[in-house]
């Protein structure tokens, strides 16, 4: 029996709240059981430099913990003078999924920043973030749609995250902390609406995992990035 008492292919009870900061193009609250992160996209008429004059836009992510999103104290990295490795890592896995569904081109010369701020961690914030923020950026996109500042629709398909693992010898989807950190795997999946990868990252916790093992993960993921771009599509209707 998992600690939150789930079978293992439930996801945790998952919510995603639209709208929820005025200023913002595109947001939204997500809440993945006891992980709550709250996403915003913001558009720009600047691009990195190495962009300008391509005729493509970018979207980008930044991620940031407040610091009692944890149990204990998290001392916030501004005052520390410099990003931490993980935090660098996640916001760059957030980029990378969110411009995998994006034709760039049809942009134009503009930059989208997703912010995702953790508010609560108990796993998955990285999945969570990514959910989110296909959410955010679809507003956005919208936003700029109803202005007529691009001519179509950029966005080519949904894209969604999870996390599943191997605990205690069995495949269970979406972890929560107590999972994650007793976990023999743990795996993150980005996946399209269709069913396509973007990204894997796995990692044998404990003992190496088999491909065996990997292929009932990656059925699990499936199963839960499906429910996750349902409720993406219910939550823009």
């Amino acid at each position: 029996m998992r600690p939150s008492k789930r079978q293992p292919d439930e996801l945790r009870a998952v919510t995603l709240e639209r709208g929820v900061v005025k200023y913002a193009e595109g947001s939204c609250f997500v809440k993945f059981g006891d992980t709550h992160v709250l996403v915003t996209a913001t558009l720009e008429d600047r691009l990195p430099p190495w962009l300008k004059g391509q005729g493509r836009g970018w979207v980008t992510a930044e991620y940031g913990m407040l610091p009692r999103a944890t149990a204990e104290r998290t001392r916030r990295e501004a005052s520390a003078g410099k990003q931490g490795g993980r935090t660098v890592e996640i916001q760059r896995l957030i980029g990378r999924s969110l411009r995998s569904i994006v034709d760039l081109e049809a942009l134009g010369e503009r930059q989208i920043t997703i912010d995702c701020d953790v508010i609560q961690a108990d796993g998955g914030t990285r999945t969570a973030s990514i959910t989110a923020g296909w959410v955010a950026l679809y507003d956005c996109v919208a936003w700029m749609r109803k202005r007529e500042m691009i001519p179509g629709n950029p966005l080519r398909d949904h894209v969604a995250a999870i996390s599943c693992g191997v605990c205690k010898g069995v495949a269970v989807l979406d972890l929560d902390y107590a999972e994650d950190s007793d976990a023999d795997t743990d795996a993150n999946f980005v996946m399209t609406g269709d069913g396509r990868i973007v990204e894997v990252q796995g990692t044998a916790e404990k003992e190496p995992f088999s491909e065996e093992q990997l292929l009932t993960l990656l059925a699990l993921a499936r199963k839960g990035v499906t429910k996750l771009v349902d409720l993406q599509k219910m939550a823009v209707m």
